[in-house]
């Protein structure tokens, strides 16, 4: 007879899936939000840039490059940006570099209505790739910083991950359940952009 009906499975069929601690890990915040990953990458300082720069390849290939490991550390899209050129006498440090990297991973759930360490998945995840991005890029001998830009949405739907609703807030291309990284890597690495800024 259980060959007839599959395997097993948890929950078990026809039964309610209201879990308590399932839904405390998504939804209840941690008591001290200090101890969450996403909070200690946020804070972490950027290294030094590499005095010896490495031999780029071109822009596109550096570009394919940066999305392979990219994916690799776990985004389900990236979007390179050209942002405008910076004037030289007045540009503060955000505003000298060339270009922004945008990041987005998977989430299951959405990280604005879950607060608890299981919704914050997909922060702690954008933010682990954007930190490793910039570290690689400044390990290669160019300069690359972690950044909040108040824009982060604009230069997510500039990059391809999606269109601007009514709202102002993305939505994804594709209908795909995806987080943009709060944070925005900033370099001056040559790199083939996807859009203009």
């Amino acid at each position: 007879m259980a060959l007839r009906l599959g395997p097993l499975r948890i929950p078990w069929p026809g039964a309610a899936a209201k879990d308590p601690y399932w839904d405390a890990f998504i939804n209840r915040p941690a008591s001290d939000p200090r101890n969450a990953a996403q909070e200690v990458l946020r804070d972490a300082a950027g290294g030094a840039v590499n005095p010896n720069r490495v031999d780029l390849h071109s822009p596109e290939i550096t570009a394919a490059h940066l999305r392979e490991l990219a994916a690799f550390l776990g985004a389900e899209r990236i979007g390179i940006v050209r942002l405008r050129d910076a004037r030289a006498d007045d540009a503060t440090e955000s505003e000298s570099y060339t270009f922004a990297i945008v990041c987005a991973v998977k989430a299951d759930y959405d990280p604005r209505t879950a607060a608890g360490v299981g919704g914050q998945v997909p922060v702690r995840d954008g933010r682990f790739v954007t930190f490793t991005l910039a570290a690689y890029i400044r390990e290669m001998g160019c300069r690359a910083t972690n950044q909040k830009p108040a824009d982060v949405q604009r230069l997510a739907a500039a990059a391809g991950l999606g269109t601007l609703n009514a709202d102002g807030r993305l939505v994804p291309a594709r209908g795909a359940r995806i987080h943009v990284a709060d944070e925005v890597v900033h370099t001056d690495l040559p790199l083939a952009p996807d859009a203009e800024a």
